[in-house]
C-alpha cells in the first residue's frame, strides 16, 4: 500500500504543474476515530480556511459531504467523506502539502480503526468516476477496486495505513448530485471535543418552528430529543440540514450557544436523497444492499422480543422478512403492526445483517386488502348472538332456545390504517435516507417544473 511519503513518486500523469487558475479536485475520508474524535468535515473547514486565508485557492461549489453505503461493515464513524473543487491561483504542489500536511496533522492515525486516504485529481472529471460513485454508495467496494481506477485514470493518491478512506474520497470526487440538500455545520475548538455540547434546546425547538420543512431532521418530537447536535467525542457543536443555504444561515442566526464557536460552514450533501436505494425483485437481493421492493404482505406482523415488529413480504419470485426495529418509533411500528395478508406495499430498507432481512427506513402502503372476520350469526327469533353446537351441527340461541343450521356472519373490519407513506422516527433515520416530507421537493424535480414552465 502506497504511503503518504511514496505516492509522488509512483503518481502517472502530471500532478506537480502547475497551471493559472488551474481546477483541483481534492477527495479526503477515514480520518476521525469513533472513540477519540474529530470529524473529516471539520479537516475539509481548516483546510478551507487556510487555503483561503494565504490566498492560494478558492471554492468553485459548496465543499461536499457525499454519504457511502450506509450498511459496510467496515464504514468509517459517519460513513461521509468530502470533496473540495478548487480553482488554485498558485502552485498546486504547495496546495497538495497543505492538504497532506493537514491531514497528518488532524488525523487521529493512532486509532487502529482510522486509515485516511486522499486524491487529486486536476481537469474534468471522467465518467468512470460516477460510476464509481453510484457502485460505493450502493455496494461493496475494495480498496483494490479503489487503487487500480487511480491506476487506469492517472489520478495521484495518497494513503495512510490501510488506506481504507481511498475509497471514500475518490467516491466523493466523482459524485452525482441530481438531487441535494445542505449542512451547516458548526465548530468548536478541537481541545472541546469531549465537553457536553451547551446549546440552548429552546432555540432549536423556536428554530425547527420558524424553518420547518425547509430545515428538517432538527427534532425528534416522538422521543423528544433535539437532533442537531452529534453525541460524539468531535468538534462539530452541531449541524441543521436544509434545502437551501440562506435558510440554514437564518436558521443557524435563531441558535443560541453558551460555548465558543470556532467557525461553521456549509456541505452541499447527499443527505435525505436516497442515493443508495435501488428498485429489485425479492430473488435479486443480497447482503448489504439497499432497496425498494414492491410487494404483498404475506403473514400478519408479529412482535418480537424488544419491541420490534416483523412481517414477511412476497411479489412473485420470492418471500423476504421485513422488520421494524424497536429504535424506529412507536408511531412506525404500530403502523407495520396495522398490516395485514394481501396488503401491497411499497417497503424502502437495507439487508445488512441478515441477508434474508429488510431492515425497513420507510413504507408506502400502495393497497389496502380487505380483511374479514367470522362470527356466529344472530337469532333470527330475538336477535342475541347464537352459540355453536359443534363443527357442522348448527347453532343455538341461548336466550330463546331457538336451534338452527345457519351460515357464520362474514364482516368486513375496519382497518386501521390508510394508503401513503409512512416514516421512521427521525432518531432513526440515516443520514442518506429520504424523509417523506421531501417527496416532492427533489432539485431534479424543481429543475423539470421551472424547465416545463418556460
Amino acid at each position: 500500500m502506497r504511503s503518504a511519503e511514496h505516492a509522488n513518486k509512483h503518481c502517472r500523469g502530471n500532478p506537480g504543474a502547475c497551471t493559472a487558475c488551474s481546477v483541483l479536485h481534492v477527495g479526503i475520508d477515514d480520518t476521525d476515530s469513533r472513540e477519540r474524535g474529530m470529524c473529516t468535515t471539520y479537516l475539509a473547514y481548516r483546510i478551507i480556511t487556510e487555503l483561503e486565508q494565504q490566498g492560494l485557492a478558492e471554492l468553485l461549489d459548496y465543499p461536499w459531504l457525499i454519504r457511502l453505503n450506509p450498511n459496510i461493515p467496515a464504514k468509517t464513524r459517519g460513513n461521509g467523506a468530502v470533496a473540495l473543487h478548487l480553482r488554485c491561483k498558485s502552485n498546486i504542489n504547495k496546495i497538495k502539502e497543505i492538504i497532506i500536511d493537514k491531514i497528518e496533522q488532524l488525523a487521529v492515525l493512532e486509532d487502529e480503526q482510522t486509515h485516511p486516504g486522499v486524491v487529486f485529481l486536476e481537469g474534468n472529471i471522467p465518467r468512470e468516476l460516477h460510476e464509481f460513485y453510484w457502485k460505493a454508495v450502493r455496494e461493496v467496494v475494495s480498496i483494490e477496486d479503489a487503487i487500480r481506477l487511480c491506476e487506469q485514470l492517472g489520478i495521484e493518491y495518497y494513503c495512510w495505513k490501510l488506506g481504507r478512506g481511498i475509497i471514500g474520497a475518490l467516491a466523493a470526487v466523482g459524485a452525482v448530485l441530481d438531487d441535494w440538500t445542505y449542512e451547516l455545520l458548526v465548530y468548536r475548538a478541537l481541545k472541546d471535543g469531549k465537553r457536553p455540547r451547551r446549546i440552548s434546546p429552546l432555540s432549536v425547538y423556536r428554530m425547527d418552528a420558524a424553518t420547518f420543512p425547509q430545515t428538517f431532521d432538527n427534532i425528534d418530537y416522538e422521543h423528544g430529543t433535539v437532533l442537531i447536535a452529534p453525541r460524539g467525542p468531535d468538534p462539530v457543536l452541531c449541524g441543521i440540514r436544509g434545502e437551501e443555504p440562506e435558510v440554514l444561515q437564518q436558521a443557524f442566526a435563531l441558535l443560541e450557544f453558551h460555548e465558543p464557536v470556532e467557525g461553521w460552514i456549509i456541505f452541499r450533501t447527499n443527505q435525505a436523497t436516497d442515493h443508495h436505494l435501488v428498485r429489485k425483485q425479492i430473488k435479486d437481493v443480497r447482503q448489504y444492499d439497499n432497496v425498494i421492493l414492491v410487494g404483498r404482505v404475506a403473514s400478519w406482523p408479529r412482535v418480537l422480543p424488544g419491541g420490534h415488529v416483523l412481517f414477511e413480504l412476497e411479489d412473485g419470485t420470492g418471500k423476504i422478512a421485513c422488520i421494524a426495529y424497536r429504535e424506529t418509533g412507536k408511531k412506525f411500528r404500530k403502523i407495520v403492526q396495522a398490516l395485514g395478508p394481501g396488503d401491497i406495499v411499497e417497503v424502502y430498507g437495507s439487508v445488512a445483517s441478515y441477508p434474508g432481512t429488510v431492515n425497513l427506513e420507510k413504507l408506502k402502503v400502495l393497497r389496502l386488502a380487505k380483511i374479514y372476520k367470522e362470527q356466529n350469526p344472530r337469532c333470527p327469533k330475538c336477535g342475541a348472538r347464537m352459540h355453536s353446537l359443534g363443527k357442522n351441527k348448527g347453532f343455538k340461541c341461548r336466550n330463546c332456545g331457538y336451534t338452527a343450521k345457519l351460515e357464520k356472519e362474514r364482516i368486513e373490519l375496519q382497518r386501521e390504517i390508510a394508503e401513503g407513506f409512512y416514516d421512521v422516527a427521525p432518531d432513526a433515520r440515516r443520514h442518506i435516507s429520504k424523509p417523506v416530507l421531501r417527496f416532492g421537493r427533489e432539485k431534479w424535480l424543481e429543475h423539470r417544473r421551472s424547465t416545463c414552465s418556460s
